[in-house]
């Protein structure tokens, strides 16, 4: 059975909390039609994938999802993915700030993925300067 102690070192190692926000300041049409997208997930080789179904049944939320690899000598990976918008701020947040990651590295994107997560619930994204301001704060996320 997992552990809060089990999850948060899974996450420390191979888990990611991230945001895509959409630059402002790029005026072409962007591939994606998302202004925001928030994710959480955890990416493991595909013979540890059993795992994935343990957190979607500990977390009650999520969904598991294949990652092809064609290059030579890869595995296929498999993600535990969260992107619901309720399930982020209801689910996941509250259990890693009680949990925390242990990496320094892992603490400061999760606590930007909360910071971002609440101009989202906000609604700050749908106004160009509330927009402008969320991208910037994006970018510290992944300085490791």
């Amino acid at each position: 059975m997992l552990t809060p102690d089990y999850i948060v070192g899974l996450v420390d190692g191979e888990g990611s909390f991230t945001v895509y926000v959409r630059n402002p300041e790029e005026k072409k049409r962007a591939k994606r039609r998302v202004v925001v997208e928030p994710r959480f997930y955890i990416k493991l080789v595909e013979s540890d994938k059993k795992i994935f179904y343990e957190l979607k049944k500990f977390f009650g939320c999520g969904n598991v999802y294949i990652q092809r690899d064609r290059r030579s000598n890869r595995q296929n990976c498999f993600r535990y993915e969260v992107f619901n918008r309720t399930s982020l701020t209801d689910v996941i947040i509250p259990f890693f700030e009680k949990h925390k990651p242990k990496l320094g590295s892992k603490k400061k994107d999760f606590e930007i993925f909360c910071e971002l997560m609440r101009r989202i619930n906000r609604k700050e994204h749908l106004s160009e300067n509330g927009l402008r301001r969320m991208y910037k704060i994006k970018l510290k996320m992944h300085k490791h």
